[in-house]
C-alpha cells in the first residue's frame, strides 16, 4: 500500500495545500486543495472517497474533481462518511444551488458520485487494503482513519482536540507504524484551539502520552506562516523523540 500525502496545510498559500491522501491510486483520503495538483489521469483513477468530516477544506476539491473527470469514468465514485457528513454534502454543496448535484448527474440511474454511509467505528477492506474509521472530538461529526496494508498500519486523526477513543484503537493496533495527527494552533492560541476544537502544542503533548511507544508521529494541519513557531513549541513540550511536520509530497509504503 503506497499513501502519498497530496495536501497537509491548514491553509493556503505560500505553496500550501488543504488536507488530501492519496492511497495507491483508487482511495481518497479527505479532498482538499492537493487534489487539483493531480493529473487528469490521477484524478481519473480515483473511484474511493473517505471523508473525515465536512469542512470545506477537506472536501473543496470534490466538487471540482467530478466536474473534471466525472464524464471520462465508467463508474461512479463511491463517497464514504458518517451520515451527518453525507447530509451537509448534499444539503450545502451538492445541491443543485453551489454545485450541480452529482449523485444525479448526468441521471440518477447512472451519476459521478454516490453516497456511502460509514459510520465512526465502521470499516471496510478493498482490495486487502482495510480502512477503518475512529470517532475523534472535533465542532461537527468527525472521524479519523486507520489504513492497514500487507506491511503495517497508519492512523490519520484529521481534525480534532482532545479525544480518546483514537488513541484506545491505535494502542490496539501491533503492527501501527505512523501516526499523522493535526496541529493547528501555536500556545498563544490555546483559546482559539479549545474553541475550534483543534490541537496546539501544549494539547498535542498531552495527546502523545496516551499513545504507546513506537509508531513515528508526523505533525499535519499546521497553519501558514506559523509552521516553524508551531514545531518549535511541540519540540520544547516533547523534547525526546519529537514528532516531524508532515510535507506535502512524501510518501509511506505499507
Amino acid at each position: 500500500m503506497k499513501i502519498r500525502i497530496l495536501g497537509a496545510s491548514g491553509g493556503i498559500g505560500a505553496q500550501a495545500r488543504t488536507t488530501s491522501i492519496l492511497v495507491d491510486h483508487d482511495i481518497l483520503i479527505d479532498a482538499g486543495t492537493g487534489v487539483g495538483d493531480l493529473t487528469l489521469e490521477e484524478m481519473c483513477a480515483i473511484d474511493h472517497v473517505f471523508l473525515t468530516h465536512s469542512h470545506l477544506d477537506h472536501v473543496t476539491m470534490l466538487p471540482f474533481m467530478l466536474d473534471t473527470v466525472g464524464a471520462d469514468r465508467r463508474e461512479p465514485v463511491r463517497v464514504y462518511a458518517q451520515e451527518a457528513t453525507l447530509a451537509t454534502l448534499r444539503a450545502h454543496l451538492f445541491n443543485g444551488e453551489l454545485w450541480p448535484d452529482f449523485s444525479r448527474i448526468p441521471t440518477s440511474e447512472a451519476p459521478f458520485m454516490t453516497y456511502h454511509a460509514l459510520p465512526a467505528g465502521g470499516e471496510m477492506t478493498l482490495n486487502q487494503r482495510r480502512v477503518r474509521s475512529i470517532p475523534v472530538t472535533h465542532v461537527v461529526p468527525a472521524v479519523g482513519y486507520l489504513l492497514s496494508g500487507a506491511r503495517g498500519s497508519l492512523a490519520f486523526s484529521g481534525d480534532t482536540t482532545t479525544t480518546e477513543e483514537f488513541w484506545k484503537v491505535l494502542n490496539a493496533t501491533g503492527d501501527l507504524r505512523h501516526v499523522i495527527i493535526e496541529t493547528s494552533f501555536l500556545d498563544a492560541d490555546a483559546e482559539l484551539s479549545r474553541i475550534s476544537k483543534h490541537l496546539c502544542p501544549s494539547l498535542l503533548a498531552d495527546e502523545l502520552k496516551k499513545l504507546k511507544p513506537g509508531p513515528r508521529a508526523h505533525i499535519t494541519h499546521l497553519m501558514p506562516g506559523r509552521e516553524d513557531d508551531i514545531m518549535r513549541e511541540i519540540a520544547r513540550h516533547i523534547p525526546d523523540n519529537t514528532p516531524r511536520r508532515l510535507m506535502r509530497g512524501e510518501v509511506f509504503e505499507l
